[in-house]
């Protein structure tokens, strides 16, 4: 409703007056304008307003109003913070905004007039104490979960000392101790003539550096702190440090999806899982020991940018993304995967505001950065890896044009504007499609690298580059494979995504997607098993979560001397207290009003109220339905029994495959005898044998 400024200062009729965001640096005007209807007034929002700031500003809102005023905060599970004035006369309504779960009201310990004795109820304190030290349980659990997800990848160095695993490793150390020796600027026309010899390799144009930057300015940030530690030092623990804030952005992920518990569970799980493990011991210093972590924190800045709506999230997810394309190959999932979240959203209905947020400013800055890679350059525009971020980019905008045109016009002629947007969309995207189909025409491979194509059709490398299918990393896993890296996570699998349905929203539409895609391809790759551990323990943990929120909800419910009233959440127990006040309210104000003639309006208000079950019914209700939903006892601790020891199966297996079957260097071998363990380092004899026998430049 539009409002002039006649309308304003003469308001019989305003009860909530909202003037956030504003430039509003006084309250003289405010108390001038609302002078004509301070009886009916009762709410004042003037958040993020100068003349909110002036110490003495709650004094004169009171003045205002003529009336106590009484400050809550309405905070949301997001982070947003709104900021509400209400008199004591009225209590306030808990507004429904349709994220029930996410939101509470806390209510300040502060004094209350007289006029309002239960202002500030113990049900509220006590929730807040109660989310605070779960805040501070939540750290120090998390905390220890890295220090887990560290020490796991230790045995490597344990059992055969502080040494670099593999060809590729070494080739990514050596890589590294010539940025720290000679630099950036060397290191990006540094040309190699002991790589892919005798042709030679030119190192900045042809390998992702964001592993080797990441180790390069680790070791430089600890020089700077005289903390001597060699090169090969920092290459060795570059990837356990990653793994821990791997775990971090997983619960960072699994919370905005599913709440803190399930992002815990997450976390843990991952911190264990063995399929990471194999990527990311101590030593493996390949471009995977930061690319997970990499993936794992853009899909959460992605999320987190779809849940709030916010830009600055947004900018920070582009810049995830470059860091991501700066590391890994694996890059094009994360520009494939979004773009078809994305459009999943828009077909089933789902398009707001905040998708687009999350999506547009990710295609162009996101685009923008990833070109700067030299290994990557002008493919970030020209291959079709990208094409379909482009396409998804077309169709969000014509989208997004028609919900405003339609904001904006009447029903008739948005049905006009919605025909001739729609045709002109049409036609745009079947001319970006020739171009580009023209565009990839003369290519071979359409556009297509092989390794992508071997994605799509598993047999076409095995025809066309025998090379790639040669490579046993990227040969289809057996089905023992997943046991052995993913182990009982491919069992909670399913219930995880179950519980992604209930309720499904955007944030848990994309976890079924992400862990729908991910299985696809490592049945196509074993090497990409990488991929689906994370999705795996995401959604795992999310089964978890909710396995242990039932069955422990279920025993604390029957457990003797409990009552039928105390089995009702503290959420949903503050809610039902809250209508209640509400109620209460709703039947005093018509006593207030009694003096007036009452309306049809008015009388019909109160036969609904009067009809309306108080707040203690719903209570016993809720109660009831709870009761009538609990597990049995026996079958709820016996339960909860199985799947602890299923996760202590899993900690046993993930133990052993690190500390037997995934820490072992190549380089390095060993046997086991009736008289022991032998270990046989003649590679590494052998090599130190020729550096110290033969010149540098020998060949």
């Amino acid at each position: 409703m539009r409002c002039s400024r006649r309308d304003i200062f003469e308001p019989q009729w305003l009860e909530d007056l909202w003037l956030n965001d504003n430039q509003i640096e006084s309250l003289e005007n405010i108390a001038e304008a609302v002078s004509g209807s301070r009886e009916k007034l009762t709410t004042i929002y003037l958040e993020n307003n100068p003349c909110g700031k002036s110490p003495n500003y709650q004094a004169k809102c009171s003045t205002i109003l003529n009336k106590s005023i009484q400050t809550y905060l309405l905070r949301s599970f997001n982070g947003y913070v709104c900021l509400f004035e209400i008199t004591h006369q009225q209590r306030p309504t808990v507004i429904d905004l349709s994220l029930s779960s996410h939101w509470t009201i806390d209510w300040p310990s502060m004094a209350a007039p007289e006029t309002s004795t239960a202002a500030v109820p113990t049900l509220y304190t006590n929730n807040t104490l109660r989310n605070a030290f779960g805040g501070v349980l939540s750290f120090f659990i998390l905390l220890l979960i890295g220090v887990l997800a560290f020490s796991i990848r230790l045995f490597s160095v344990i059992k055969y000392e502080s040494v670099i695993h593999e060809f590729d490793p070494y080739f990514n150390y050596r890589v590294t101790q010539f940025l720290t020796k000679k630099g950036i600027y060397d290191f990006w026309n540094w040309f190699d003539d002991r790589t892919w010899y005798p042709l030679g390799r030119v190192i900045g144009g042809t390998v992702y550096p964001g592993l080797t930057l990441t180790a390069g300015t680790i070791w430089w940030l600890l020089n700077s702190l005289n903390i001597p530690l060699s090169v090969e030092t920092v290459c060795v623990f570059t990837a356990p440090i990653f793994s821990a804030f791997a775990s971090l952005a997983t619960y960072l992920l699994t919370k905005e999806v599913k709440g803190a518990g399930a992002g815990l569970t997450a976390a843990a799980l991952l911190a264990m899982v063995p399929s990471y493990i194999s990527r990311s011991v101590a030593g493996s210093y390949d471009n995977e020991a930061v690319a997970i972590f990499a993936l794992i924190f853009t899909f959460y800045l992605y999320i987190k940018t779809l849940n709030t709506g916010s830009l600055f999230y947004a900018t920070l997810n582009s810049i995830a993304y470059f860091y991501m394309v700066c590391s890994w190959g694996g890059y094009t999932f994360i520009i494939n995967l979004i773009p078809m979240h994305v459009l999943l959203c828009i077909v089933t209905g789902r398009y707001s505001s905040r998708l687009y947020i999350a999506y547009a400013p990710l295609v162009v800055l996101g685009t923008l950065l990833a070109a700067l890679v030299p290994v990557v350059g002008f493919n970030a525009v020209m291959t079709s890896e990208h094409f379909a971020s482009f396409l998804v980019f077309i169709i969000i905008h014509v989208v997004a044009f028609v919900y405003y045109i339609k904001g904006i016009l009447s029903p008739k002629m948005f049905n006009v504007a919605v025909t001739l947007v729609v045709s002109v969309g049409l036609a745009v995207c079947c001319a970006v499609i020739a171009v580009l189909i023209a565009l990839v025409a003369s290519s071979p491979t359409k556009g297509w690298s092989g390794r992508s194509l071997s994605l799509l059709d598993p047999t076409y490398a095995s025809k066309y580059i025998p090379i790639i299918a040669s490579v046993s990393e990227h040969q289809p896993p057996t089905w023992p494979s997943y046991f052995m890296d993913i182990n009982v996570l491919a069992f909670l699998v399913p219930a995880g995504i179950i519980a992604c349905f209930l309720p499904l929203t955007d944030a848990s539409s994309f976890v079924v997607l992400y862990i729908a895609t991910s299985v696809y391809f490592s049945g196509v790759m074993v090497r990409l098993m990488l991929v689906l551990a994370p999705a795996a323990c995401i959604t795992s943990g999310i089964a978890l979560s909710e396995a242990f929120d039932v069955l422990t909800g279920s025993i604390k419910f029957q457990l003797p001397g409990v009552s039928s009233d105390a089995g009702v959440d503290a959420g949903e127990t503050s809610s039902d207290t809250t209508e209640a006040r509400n109620d209460e309210v709703k039947a005093e104000k018509p006593e207030e009003t009694s003096k007036d003639q009452p309306s049809k309006k008015s009388k019909k208000k109160e036969r609904e109220h009067v009809e309306k079950p108080s707040a203690k019914s719903k209570v016993k209700t809720k109660a009831e339905k709870k009761r009538l939903l609990a597990l049995p006892l026996e079958a709820s601790v016996v339960s909860l029994l199985l799947l602890i020891v299923l996760g202590a199966f899993y900690v046993v297996h993930c133990v052993w495959a690190a500390a037997e079957a995934y820490s072992a260097p190549s380089i390095v071998l060993t046997s086991r005898s009736h008289d022991g363990l032998h270990v046989f380092d003649d590679f590494r004899e052998a090599y130190a044998w020729l550096r110290h026998n033969t010149d540098v430049d020998d060949k």
